[in-house]
């Protein structure tokens, strides 16, 4: 939008310049044409014309007179529609203009309403996501009353608590301060959705699609509605509750256990989105080495992650969570699938960070077009898109 205004109001100026240019030029003919007509002249060969009509005399002198006052006339008749066609071009210029100012405020009046609506808009994802988050509570807090119902019977009984009791406790608490961290900076449900529709088409003829760490489900619902059979596992139980709302088919497991379960060559798909960020090496590399034997041939998999490449993703967002591991380079994810089998690897970078990019200088120069493209590089280093996913399927 900001490119927009400015360049209708570089046209408004192009057009105020031109009126202005036409109105001298108007008001130098006007002046040029009182100067050459000279109106006492042009009375006193009327005055001779009218004698001669009334004398009806023919002699030679008085038609001379005649004849220059036509000469007169006819002067003036050129000089009215020049004129006339420069007030004529005049009064277009002066519409083009009033055209060009009113697009001018329009874009400004639109951006201000837009600014107004983008600022309404990001309060009510905050309010959404507030709410999200009270509800969740609101759950967990009945869950967690059950279960302290339960421990406070066996202390009543002066038994020592189970140590699985007081961890199950433990750890609900845990999910659901995670899943409220979730809410509040990864964003509405239909923000990561929109983010991840892109990914529906690599799994549009496949029989089961397997989402290892499913989070609030977004993934699920898409390959839901796009009539894909899906499941989801997360270790996280408040995400997974989430998702069951949802009516998803969901569990709460690990994920190499979840795919030692399953029969090789038996899943159609595997997606695996802001999850392997949070595993170790050891177990990462165990995940890419199962799924390759799990999935059936021409299948695929994608593993989405923050992209280390982007230094305001690391700064912005991959540092903002305290229970990551380390980031996944994408030429080291990329080797990983490789090594195990897999082929026909991309990497296909996300979510750009167009607003954040340093703007170009406006060429006039060669010092300026190298300070762009030192901008350029400098963009690329610290504005890189923030997400990347290796795509790669099983021959």
């Amino acid at each position: 939008m900001k490119r927009t205004i400015e360049e209708l109001s570089r046209k408004s100026r192009e057009k105020e310049s031109q009126l202005n240019k036409k109105l001298e030029q108007l008001q130098k003919e006007i002046s040029s044409f009182s100067e050459n007509i000279n109106t006492s002249q042009l009375d006193s060969h009327l005055s001779d014309l009218e004698r001669t009509l009334k004398k009806k005399e023919r002699d030679r002198p008085q038609f001379a007179s005649l004849k220059e006052f036509l000469r007169i006339l006819n002067d003036f008749t050129v000089r009215f529609k020049d004129f006339m066609s420069l007030s004529k071009s005049l009064a277009e210029s002066t519409k083009e203009f009033v055209e060009a100012k009113d697009k001018e405020w329009d874009a400004l009046s639109s951006n201000h309403v837009q600014m107004i609506f983008k600022s309404m808009e990001w309060k009510i994802d905050q309010l959404s996501a507030d709410t999200k988050d009270a509800n969740a509570l609101m759950k967990r807090f009945i869950t967690l009353k059950e279960k302290l119902n339960r421990l406070i019977s066996v202390l009543e009984k002066e038994k020592r608590p189970a140590a699985d009791q007081v961890q199950e406790i433990h750890q609900s608490i845990e999910d659901a301060q995670y899943a409220g961290f979730e809410n509040r900076f990864r964003g509405i449900s239909e923000q990561v959705k929109k983010q991840q529709k892109d990914y529906i088409s690599y799994f549009k003829n496949a029989d089961l699609v397997l989402d290892l760490g499913c989070g609030r489900g977004e993934f699920l619902e898409l390959l839901q509605q796009n009539g894909i059979r899906a499941k989801g596992i997360d270790t996280n139980g408040q995400m997974i509750e989430i998702c069951k709302d949802k009516g998803l088919d969901c569990e709460k497991a690990d994920i190499l256990k979840t795919l030692s379960s399953y029969e090789d060559h038996s899943l159609g798909g595997i997606f695996c989105s802001q999850v392997v960020e949070h595993l170790p090496p050891s177990y990462l590399k165990r995940m890419v080495e199962m799924a390759y034997h799990k999935l059936s041939p021409t299948s695929t998999v994608i593993i989405e992650t923050v992209n280390p490449l982007s230094v305001f993703s690391l700064v912005q967002i991959y540092f903002l969570d305290l229970s990551h591991q380390q980031p996944v380079h994408p030429q080291t994810l990329s080797f990983l699938l490789q090594s195990s089998g897999f082929e026909n690897i991309q990497i296909n970078y996300s979510a750009p960070l167009e607003n954040e990019k340093l703007k170009p200088l406006p060429e006039k120069d060669e010092a300026t077009s190298l300070m762009n493209e030192n901008i350029d590089k400098i963009n690329g280093l610290l504005y890189a898109p923030s997400n990347y996913a290796a795509v790669a399927v099983k021959k």
